[in-house]
This record gives C-alpha cells, structure tokens and sequence, in this order.
C-alpha cells in the first residue's frame, strides 16, 4: 500500500519510500521526565503510535523500529529532586534524582498506555547515552564545526551553510526573533551548546572539558545514531521542536557526516476550549486528571483522532461527549450482530479478520484520521460482515480497544438495559443537576460516585447531561433505588 506524508524538510507530501523496507525506521522525540504528561503531551504520542501502527500494517509488525526516547537530564528534574533533598528526602542527590526520573517515567508509561499507545520497540534514556554524546562532540570539534570555551563546547552554527533549512528561517532572521541566549564565551549568539559545566549540586560525567552534563539537542542525534544507524526513514515530533531542537541535530548530525532523518514530520500544537492551555487560566491538565474523572483511554484517544495531526486540535467537552458516544454505538453495532471476544479470536483465528482497503487507503494519505473515522461510520451502517469486520478491524488497528473484553455483556447495549434503570439513572443525573445548581456540592458529590460506583460514564455539555454505560457497568448498584 502506498503511503504519503508531509514531509517538512520539502514543505509537501511525498510518497513514503522507506531506506529498506524490511527495517522501516522512526526517531520520535520523548518526553523529558519531570512531572506527570499533560493532555498536550500526549498529541505526539497519538500521532505516531498511529503511524507505527500503520507502518505495521504495511511492512509488517516485526519490519518496524520505532525509537522514542526519555530525557532524564534536565534542570527542571534537579530542581525538583533538590526540592525533595531539603525537605528531608533521603539519599545523595543523585540518587534522587534517579528516583523521581524513574518514577515519572512510569507514571508516563501508565499513561500512555491507557491511551492505547503501544510501546515503541526501545526506549532509551539520555544517561545510558553519555558517552556517544561525548564520542560525537569530539567528532564535531575535530572537524571545525565546534569549539571549546568556559567549559563549554559549542557548536558552531554558521559552519553549516544550511542551517535553517528544516524551519525555513535564515540565521539572521532567527537572531532577530529567536531563543538565543547570549552569552560571552560565544563566538556567536546563535551557536549552541553541546556540553555545559555541573556545578558540585547537579549531575555531572567527566568529558574531555571538564565535568559536566550534555545540552539538550546532543541527546537525541546521538541515541538515534547510535539505535537507528547513519540515516533512517522518520523523524518526528511536535512543531514546536522544529526549531531549535530539530533544527539543531540536523545542523550537528549532518557536520558529524550522518544522513539522519529523511522525513520530518510534526504534529500541530493542542488548545482547549479554544485556548491555549495554561496555569494561569486554569484550564490545564493532565491526562491522569481525565482518566481520574472517569474519561475512558479509548474516548481520549478518539477525540484526538477527530483533527488531522497537522491541524491544531482543540480539546472540548462537547469533542469528548461526542467521541464517548461515537464508540459507544459503535460497539453496540457490534454486540447487536453477535460480536464477543470470542468471535473476534476466531475471526483472527480463521483469516478473516481483514481490513477495509478503501479505509486504510484513506489513512495512508498522509495519516487522514478523519477520513478514517468517517469510513467507519459507512461501515457501521452496512450492518453486515462486509461491514462489521472491517469497522472490529479499524478499531483495534486505531488503538481505539486494546481488550475486546469490552464486547462483553457487562458493558450493555442501551437498549439492552432494563427499564428500571434507566429510570434510576435519570432520576439521579437530575437530582445532580438540581444539587449543583442549588451549589449543594457534597450531594452533588455524592450522586456522582454513586453513578461511577455502578459504571454510568455521565457527559455534561451546554448545561445538558447524557450518559452511557461503561466498560464496568453494573446495575445491582442501583437495586435499592428501584
């Protein structure tokens, strides 16, 4: 199947050639672990999975390396785990540091993994990676595109004649309007660094300047090197990388004499309600905040899935109440026409479990989620094995069920579910609605844990409550009521 992606180096869409197709490769940039991922974090994470999956489905699951790394050396780890250190945390600083990366790392994992995001075939962290970090500094240095000043090693910006290139900005214009920190020991603003000095409260390795810790854009040019060789096939992330950081490994990557990433491709930045999320207008979360709140993985995943990654994507909840109920009826579709986990296994089993052609089509053009999803409702409303295979396909090939357990009878169709406790359900979402409106939050609380205590996913939009049954639905909760 032929694939297209927006390649950014080029500026269009190119028909997807991979280096070999018996080892298609792709380099996606990881988070730096500091603190738990918010929901914005979780775009990239989206967005490539989906491509891994599709690049499985094209050349085959075991002809895909996709690398994605963590940053673990960041100055916002260390001011947290010395934060930690003067509370009366024990153990040397180092070691506390160890600990809160490791710990964020699996909150990440746990995370992402609700989304329904596979993990991707390596996942390496940046202090596994010193010493090819220092290998290709010396590299850089022996070769005249860095130097060496104040402990620091630097690289050399306009020794690279095609810097700026990936952003489509030129030196000048950048200096102009651009992240530079200007410092004395440079020989020019835009020159960046490559290694920087520790100080005896922050980590630090020996390297041929002095004690010190990589910068930021050295990490990833070096592991993906190191996993991926002298050129692979993709390298992604989020626009907001593309410069400095994307642009920089390329500048030090191609100095150093390595091909790096034929494609680049970067996803759009994420809003909610129309805003940009922020601390400061209150509208910023994680996506533990939303799974705490009773959001199913599946339901976020989808609502991401509804913009195309190049578009920005606004986060609402009247874009979740819509995806909750898209899947829902989905599966519904499903379990009307007999389809159990057990089926789906002999469907596996039997080799006809197949893919709508004309859907995956739509999905290589340059990742068309959009046009995917609109398929699947035309195969929803065939209603017929031509139909229903493929839309049980789709689903699973999205990420958007990762246990097909949710076709079992405990998450009931609505029509399914019995009279009275249809009634006991809208008899309690009103008495909520009337609690919230009198600002009587305790009953109001109260009602809701009821509601989630018997599985009953509750969706406010426009001051309209709906609900649906979830995965652990369970009326008995609900008897006494009745």
């Amino acid at each position: 199947m032929a694939i297209k992606l927006y390649n950014t180096k080029v500026r269009k869409r190119v028909e997807f050639s991979p280096i070999d197709e018996n080892n298609v490769q792709m380099y996606v940039c990881g988070p730096t672990v500091y603190d738990r991922a918010h929901l914005g974090n979780a775009r990239p994470v989206i967005v490539f999975d989906t491509l891994f999956r599709l690049l499985r489905y094209t050349y085959g699951a075991d002809h895909v390396t996709y690398v994605r790394n963590f940053t673990d050396v960041d100055d916002k780890i260390n001011a947290t785990a010395l934060a930690r250190q003067q509370a009366g945390a024990a153990g040397t600083l180092e070691d506390l540091i160890a600990e809160r990366s490791e710990e964020t790392i699996g909150w990440y994992l746990e995370d992402m993994a609700a989304l329904g995001a596979l993990e991707p075939t390596a996942m390496p962290r940046a202090t596994q990676y010193i010493a090819q970090m220092i290998a290709m500094i010396e590299d850089l240095i022996a070769k005249g595109h860095a130097y060496v000043a104040e402990g620091h090693a630097l690289f050399r910006v306009r020794s690279f004649t095609e810097y700026g290139a990936l952003s489509g900005r030129s030196v000048d214009d950048m200096i102009a309007g651009a992240r530079v920190e200007v410092a004395p020991y440079k020989e020019d603003p835009m020159d960046f660094v490559l290694w920087k000095p520790s100080s005896d409260d922050q980590p630090g390795w020996d390297s041929p300047w002095g004690h010190g810790r990589p910068g930021w854009h050295i990490e990833c040019s070096a592991m993906a090197l190191d996993l991926l060789g002298d050129a692979f096939d993709i390298h992604g992330g989020g626009n907001d990388l593309t410069f400095p950081h994307h642009e920089n490994e390329v500048a030090q990557s191609t100095c150093a004499g390595h091909g790096f990433a034929n494609v680049w491709m970067h996803n759009e930045m994420l809003q909610v309600e129309g805003k940009k999320m922020s601390k400061s207008l209150g509208n910023f979360f994680t996506v533990r905040d939303l799974l705490e709140q009773g959001v199913a993985g599946e339901v976020i995943r989808l609502v991401f899935l509804m913009t195309h990654y190049r578009k920005p994507m606004d986060w609402t909840d009247a874009k979740r109440a819509e995806a909750q109920k898209m899947l829902t009826d989905w599966f519904d579709i499903l379990r009307k026409h007999g389809y159990s986990p057990k089926t789906v296994a002999q469907l596996k089993a039997s080799g006809d479990w197949a893919a709508d052609i004309e859907l995956m089509g739509v999905l290589g053009n340059d990742l068309n989620t959009p046009g995917a999803l609109a398929r699947m409702h035309v195969l929803a409303k065939a209603r017929t094995t031509f139909g229903l295979v493929p839309l049980a396909h789709a689903l699973e090939t999205l990420g958007l069920v990762s246990d097909w357990a949710v076709l079992d009878v405990s998450a009931s169709p609505r029509d399914e579910i019995p009279d009275w406790v249809t009634v006991v359900i809208e008899q309690l979402i009103a008495r909520r609605g009337a609690a919230r409106a009198s600002k009587d939050w305790g009953e109001a609380d109260r009602l809701r844990d009821l509601l989630s205590a018997a599985g009953v996913q509750v969706s406010d939009v426009a001051g309209t409550a709906s609900w649906s049954p979830g995965q652990d639905f369970d009326p008995s909760v609900l008897e006494e009521l009745k």
